[in-house]
């Protein structure tokens, strides 16, 4: 099996989202990982990412990476990006959002690189 660069890793998460596999999502995550939900709730650990993702997952969503960049210092890679997202609400209501993302990876003792730190509302996190 290929070993995930940090961009690998991203885009297997956005082809997860895309095909509604929220495992295959999820494991793209360190185990401990925190995901920025919206500005002000952060999710961490497995089990708050899969309720997190689900909700995303729900949306049936379109998800687009429009420009990256990734910086690499050692074990360690910033990917940030702008994105979008279409979708589906619950109850039928079209959405959606597009911000710019700034994600922390960590290479792993098996060579892959996971999201440790996934924020996609970049700096509107600061109020």
């Amino acid at each position: 099996m290929k070993t995930l660069s940090p961009l690998d890793a991203v885009t297997q998460f956005v082809n997860a989202m895309n095909q509604g596999d929220l495992e295959t999502a999820l494991s793209v995550y360190e185990p401990g990982a925190s995901l920025v939900v919206k500005p002000g709730v952060v999710a961490t650990g497995t089990l708050a990412l899969r309720e997190a993702l689900a909700g995303f997952v729900a949306l049936k969503p379109t998800l687009t990476s429009e420009a990256h960049q990734v910086v690499e210092a050692g074990d360690v890679a910033l990917y940030c990006a702008r994105w979008s997202l279409r979708g589906t609400d619950p109850v039928g209501n079209p959405v959606q959002m597009s911000d710019r993302s700034s994600d922390i990876l960590r290479r792993q003792p098996d060579g892959n690189w996971l999201i440790a730190l996934d924020n996609p509302w970049g700096t509107d996190i600061v109020a």
